[in-house]
């Protein structure tokens, strides 16, 4: 890893930012998570439940490397979450826990966004990973429209249980090819 590494960077692309979370946003981003929808292909299908996103929301404080995802064209308001963590070494980052709201699905929003993290990610790392689990098709297409290639299968404790995960990979050469770099502040 070269330099230091921000797993709750502030930065602000064209469309959307990221920022870190915020004791204070559990309110806004409850109101996000609470749409079952969001939560069928996932293996914790009963987030949306305001007990069970509180527990969530707690671990995600916790672990200092949740970001929230904000829509710089409508007053910043809060559309999701993602984070950053290492998988299973410090040579590569994972970004995962990712959840955005309905009305931004099948647009570009996803895509915007993890060239934002990506971008930011490959100043540090040359590899990015992604773990989705098995019956989560959505993030799964979501996930190789960004252009990252299926790689494996594990069985692990990512959320704290051991379950399968497809794991995908996407390299900064490979970034670079398909994308190119991302423009964003640093805020």
């Amino acid at each position: 890893m070269n330099g230091k590494f921000n797993f709750q960077p502030h930065l602000k692309g064209d469309t959307f930012s990221i920022r870190p979370l915020r004791v204070n946003d559990f309110d806004e981003l409850y109101q996000c998570a609470s749409d079952k929808k969001i939560w069928e292909g996932h293996p914790s299908k009963d987030r949306h439940e305001k007990s069970v996103f509180q527990r969530w929301f707690d671990k995600a404080i916790a672990s200092n490397a949740t970001i929230v995802i904000t829509d710089n064209t409508n007053d910043d308001e809060i559309i999701g979450t993602s984070r950053y963590y290492f998988y299973e070494d410090d040579d590569d980052i994972s970004i995962g826990f990712t959840f955005i709201v309905r009305k931004h699905w099948g647009g570009n929003t996803n895509f915007k966004v993890k060239q934002l993290m990506m971008s930011y990610a490959y100043q540090f790392f040359d590899v990015v990973w992604f773990h989705i689990a098995p019956l989560n098709i959505r993030s799964q297409k979501a996930t190789e429209k960004l252009g990252a290639t299926y790689s494996h299968e594990v069985i692990s404790n990512i959320t704290g249980k051991p379950e399968p995960w497809y794991c995908y990979r996407f390299d900064k050469k490979q970034f670079n090819k398909l994308i190119g770099p991302t423009q964003y502040k640093s805020m």
